[in-house]
């Protein structure tokens, strides 16, 4: 599976744990940044890393900064992502379940970076359900 990640500053560390996590789970990652703890922006991360999976280049993102609510604002914009914050394992499972998200933002300075760890794998790993979550995700878009 193609996963793509991406912090600014706030969650390079978090970012780079759960790059490794995930390579040596067997995942395929691609890493569009940051690539230090010198502030940044985080746009300039969720923008690139959205594109990559609207357009089918990667399966699923994992957005990492300080509250979350950048990254998944911005991350949001692109057509056919659906970006969820997570920040409890109910969450990371629902958003799958019945969002279909396919984007997780992770907020590096209100959980652990093992709770990160759990709720991006929780999430790579949980299905949708479909049936009648599939009819509200496709009113999601805007036309």
């Amino acid at each position: 599976m193609k996963v793509a990640v991406g912090a600014d500053h706030a969650g390079f560390e978090y970012k780079e744990a759960i790059k490794q996590f995930l390579t040596e789970k067997g995942y395929e990652v691609k890493d569009y940044g940051t690539h230090s703890l010198d502030s940044t922006d985080y746009p300039d991360y969720a923008h690139p890393l959205a594109e990559a999976v609207s357009k089918g280049e990667q399966e699923f993102g994992i957005l990492v900064c300080g509250s979350a609510n950048g990254v998944a604002i911005t991350a949001n914009k692109h057509q056919g992502i659906r970006a969820a914050i997570a920040w409890q394992t109910e969450i990371a499972e629902l958003a799958r379940q019945h969002n279909n998200a396919n984007v997780i933002c992770l907020p590096a300075r209100y959980i652990s970076l093992e709770n990160a760890k759990h709720y991006a794998i929780t999430f790579l790993t949980t299905a949708f359900e479909g049936g009648r979550h599939q009819r509200r995700v496709d009113k999601i878009a805007c036309q």
